[in-house]
């Protein structure tokens, strides 16, 4: 993982929200289910690359969608359930997710590359 204090932070409200989600949806208990296990792989993945690093809006804001659709539909989801409940599991991540969405989002450069298997 990289050492940046933007996307450490990306990834642990990640983790929080896959876990809330896996836990109340999948009703695993002490770990991830496989799929949800495979979607924070991919997630983290995608975040270590991310061309914008430091400077990375929220996803939603982003003018590179670097999600494969598939995954795109399961984040939305996991985003969809455990959104609400993140201010009272992690309130901290939750306020600082809520305020990274006021940030203005970066032009999309040339070079910039969408998911696998998008054009």
């Amino acid at each position: 993982m990289k050492d940046h204090g933007r996307i450490d932070r990306e990834q642990k409200t990640l983790r929080a929200m896959i876990a809330i989600y896996c836990r109340g949806v999948h009703k695993s208990s002490a770990s991830l289910c496989l799929d949800c296990h495979d979607l924070l792989t991919y997630a983290e993945t995608r975040l270590e690359k991310c061309p914008f690093a430091e400077d990375k809006p929220t996803c939603a804001k982003c003018p590179v969608h670097c999600y494969q659709p598939r995954r795109r539909q399961q984040i939305k989801a996991v985003m969809g359930y455990a959104g609400p409940r993140m201010i009272r599991r992690h309130p901290l991540l939750a306020v600082l997710h809520w305020l990274d969405g006021f940030q203005k989002a970066p032009r999309k450069r040339s070079g910039d590359v969408p998911a696998e298997g998008e054009k």
